[in-house]
C-alpha cells in the first residue's frame, strides 16, 4: 500500500511521533540497553508498549535489536547510525518543550519537568 504524506514532518512524527519513543531515543542515546533496563528508566510505560514500540522502532531502522541465544534469552537494543541522525531534532524538541514549560510556570500554571537531563541526546 502507497503511504502518502501530506507534508514532510508527517514523516518525521510517522517514525519518533508519540509520548515514549523520544523518551525510549533519549536513553538509548547514552548506550545499550536491555528491555527491562528500559523499563525501570521509564516506569510509567507498560510492557506491552514498551515493546511495541521497540518493534517499530527496529522497523524503521532507528534501533537494532541484538537477540543472544542464552536462557533466559538476553535481547538488547541500541540507536543505528539512522537513529543517531535524529540527535538535533529531539535536541531542538526537548530545547522547545523546556521553554514551553517555563512560560506556563512564569504564568503561574502548575508544571514542571521532572528530569531536565538532555545526555542521552547529546550523547548520540
Amino acid at each position: 500500500m502507497r503511504k502518502i504524506y501530506h507534508i514532510a514532518v508527517e514523516a518525521t512524527l510517522d517514525v519518533i511521533g508519540g509520548k515514549w519513543k523520544p523518551i525510549i531515543l533519549c536513553h538509548l542515546g547514552q548506550g545499550t540497553l536491555r528491555t527491562g533496563e528500559l523499563a525501570r528508566l521509564i516506569p510509567n510505560v507498560s510492557q506491552r508498549v514498551l515493546t511495541r514500540q521497540l518493534r517499530e522502532l527496529e522497523a524503521d531502522r532507528i534501533v537494532q535489536r541484538r537477540v543472544y541465544k542464552q536462557v533466559p534469552p538476553k535481547v538488547e537494543y541500541s540507536l543505528t547510525d539512522e537513529g543517531r541522525s535524529l540527535r538535533d531534532i529531539l535536541i531542538a524538541m526537548s530545547e522547545w518543550g523546556e521553554n514551553r514549560v517555563q512560560e506556563a510556570q512564569e504564568q503561574g500554571k502548575d508544571v514542571k519537568i521532572l528530569n531536565h537531563n538532555q545526555a542521552g541526546f547529546h550523547q548520540m
